[in-house]
């Protein structure tokens, strides 16, 4: 008797044992899962946080690249007035080899030429008489204060002083361009005046973006060549884009020199004699 009820109560206490068992793995799988999701829990204003910055920061590129020219913003023009590109000439325009810069004046790689490389040049080729040199403008737009410094120069060039107000931009890229501010003309006037240009002339006629049709006809004879970074030279038949060293440059100055067709001698008694000889252009 006491036999069966043993084994009755080992019977009966099999399925309790049982239940016990599946009630603390539920309870710990429940745990688990609680822990589980937690943890992803935790994680998400992370993820979403890192999401946030990837679309601002996208959306502040493309923003950048679509402003229009001007750190102060769009200004109205005529768009029926057109201009034939010109430049800005430095040095004799029959000298015998010809080059052509096409640059941005926001463009780092175009401030370090102009201010390591640009003065050796001037002194070693353009004042010799071995090159003339000619600068049009090229702005990009991914820089937002480029067209006004564009316009700065033109009007500087319109008191007859393009290249010192070139080489101030150039020198002081880091006070006016838009890594340092969105509002350029104090800075841009600042360096007219100290330039020793007639302030109230200039500042007119930055205002008035005067020779805007100017600096887009430079850009467009870019785009008509296929200049498609800043700064691009062309010396001679050569077009050679990048920011390169003064050997570099004048090793291209003397190759367009050997190229170029020489003027015919004239001997005395000729009848061409006492007549203008001019190399080509």
């Amino acid at each position: 008797m006491g036999k069966k009820r043993m084994e009755s109560g080992g019977r009966r206490s099999t399925p309790v044992d049982k239940r016990s068992a599946a009630s603390t793995s539920a309870k710990r799988s429940g745990s688990a899962g609680k822990g589980g999701a937690s943890g992803t829990d935790g994680r998400k204003p992370f993820f979403l946080l890192l999401g946030l910055i990837a679309v601002v920061g996208v959306a502040a590129i493309a923003w950048m690249a679509s402003r229009p020219g001007g750190g102060s913003g769009a200004t109205a023009v005529d768009p029926n007035v057109t201009a034939e590109a010109e430049g800005y000439l430095l040095g004799n325009p029959d000298a015998p080899v010809q080059v052509i810069e096409f640059a941005d004046f926001e463009c780092p790689a175009c401030g370090q030429f102009a201010t390591v490389t640009g003065p050796d040049v001037r002194t070693r080729l353009v004042e010799t008489g071995q090159i003339s040199y000619r600068f049009y403008d090229f702005p990009l737009a991914m820089h937002p204060n480029t067209w006004d410094a564009s316009n700065a120069a033109a009007c500087a060039n319109a008191q007859g002083m393009f290249w010192a107000y070139h080489d101030a931009l150039f020198a002081n890229q880091h006070r006016w361009s838009g890594y340092a501010t969105r509002r350029p003309k104090g800075v841009l006037q600042e360096l007219a005046e100290q330039t020793g240009l007639d302030a109230g002339a200039w500042e007119e006629c930055f205002d008035d973006r005067r020779f805007q049709a100017n600096v887009e006809a430079n850009m467009r004879e870019g785009e008509r060549r296929g200049v498609s970074q800043t700064p691009t030279f062309i010396i001679g038949d050569r077009m050679i884009p990048g920011a390169i060293s003064y050997d570099r440059f004048k090793a291209y100055v003397d190759s367009a020199a050997a190229r170029a067709p020489q003027a015919p001698a004239v001997r005395m008694g000729d009848s061409a004699a006492g007549t203008e000889i001019r190399p080509p252009r």
